[in-house]
């Protein structure tokens, strides 16, 4: 360890030891850096992936190992310092310093941030008794593939990506009980027509939707959850209960910095914040996003999965543009689909539809003016790399034309 306060020039740390900072560690060892690199983890676990924690880890289908982003051995190879279960309290700027809990101090040149994001909490009565579950970290993962089993009586609560993952558990024999306030899950993400896409699918598979329905409370019997209390005074059995009610930007460490701050830490499209030695990359990060002429934070494993290389990349001086499409996947049941593009609620003015909407295989596309501002690709295959084109030129297409499944996408 360099001496206090004396700025080590090759020592890059990075700040997170996530899927993001993993493959920023490792960019920057591909692109030729042969100085210091320190990882820095909260968790006791090496860098993993989050997606298999929700799909195939916790069906089943998947062994914990493959979660992972490298095996510990790796890091070692690639003379990258591991610390994992090392919590970051501070950061000084001025003195280029990261103090971790029990009050070592270490030394950077630059620093990259991907802290991720954490859970939002449920704040009711009773949602502190035991077999009251989240689902961020592997740990938890592990914790609800005990519970989520033949007979087990499942209470989901939120109707988001996560909780439906979580629901079509269903397979594994669960009773499943998703709880959900809006009129229908990701009604807000996908819009009317898509959301009852999702939720005619889990009700197939018997999973028993509450809509348009609160919480009121949990309710225990020593110590542990019994029953949910619906806003309707419904009391729902409930073996376990599996909150899903999203996530916030784990931001506080900047913001004590004095970095700015505002849903994420906020970084140009080089991913550099104003401290032109801080950077961020992943969940945490609200880049501006030349190509959607506006600032995103996208909280899905693509965004850490190129993020991080982008952020390796920028710090080590390369000029770099990070203006990808957002990207993300979902795997529930038999439906698989990819989701590419952005449209938010409002920022849309019509959806087409090509393909069997009926038999769930078909794209969909949000469209503006003409212009197609996100594609789903649902259980059809190969038509990533399209949509993401159709989203990137910003030219307007003829409806009709995208609708028949006769004309390819291509000549779009």
């Amino acid at each position: 360890m360099t001496e206090p306060n004396a700025r080590d020039e090759r020592t890059f740390v990075i700040v997170g030891a996530s899927l993001a900072g993993a493959k920023a560690a490792e960019t920057l060892r591909a692109e030729g850096f042969t100085g210091r690199v320190v990882l820095i983890g909260e968790e006791p676990e090496a860098p993993y992936e989050r997606p298999p924690l929700s799909k195939g880890y916790l069906l089943g289908a998947e062994e914990r190992e493959k979660a992972f982003v490298h095996d510990r051995s790796w890091y070692d190879e690639q003379r990258i310092e591991l610390r994992t279960g090392a919590r970051a309290e501070k950061l000084d700027p001025a003195a280029h310093t990261v103090t971790l809990a029990g009050g070592e101090s270490v030394n950077y040149a630059k620093l990259l941030l991907t802290t991720g994001s954490v859970v939002r909490r449920l704040a009711v009565p009773g949602a502190d008794l035991d077999g009251v579950h989240y689902l961020r970290r592997i740990e938890e993962s592990d914790a609800l593939r005990e519970v989520v089993t033949e007979g087990a009586r499942i209470v989901v609560i939120g109707g988001g990506w996560i909780g439906l993952e979580v629901a079509a558990a269903r397979q594994r024999g669960a009773a499943v009980v998703l709880v959900e306030l809006d009129s229908l899950p990701l009604r807000r993400v996908l819009g009317d027509e898509m959301a009852q896409v999702f939720a005619d699918l889990h009700a197939a598979h018997g999973v028993d939707l509450r809509l348009s329905t609160g919480i009121r409370e949990i309710t225990g019997s020593e110590g542990r959850v019994a029953s949910v209390l619906l806003d309707d005074d419904t009391a729902v059995p409930a073996d376990a209960v599996v909150v899903g009610v999203g996530i916030t930007p784990a931001v506080e460490l900047a913001r004590t910095a004095g970095l700015a701050v505002d849903n994420g830490v906020l970084v140009d499209e080089s991913l550099r914040t104003g401290d032109p030695d801080i950077y961020a990359a992943g969940d945490v990060a609200n880049a501006h996003n030349p190509l959607l002429g506006r600032r995103i934070r996208v909280e899905h494993w693509a965004n850490a999965l190129n993020g991080g290389p982008a952020a390796a990349r920028s710090m080590l001086g390369q000029d770099v543009v990070f203006d990808r499409v957002p990207y993300f996947y979902s795997d529930q049941y038999d439906l698989g689909m990819e989701y590419s593009g952005y449209a938010q609620p409002g920022s849309y003015d019509r959806v087409v539809v090509r393909g069997d909407l009926a038999g769930r295989e078909f794209v969909a596309f949000w469209l503006s003016d003409g212009r197609v501002l996100a594609g789903m690709n649902v259980n059809v295959w190969d038509v990533t790399d399209d949509i993401q084109r159709l989203v990137r030129s910003g030219a307007p297409v003829d409806p009709d034309r995208l609708a028949d499944p006769g004309v390819p996408l291509s000549e779009l």
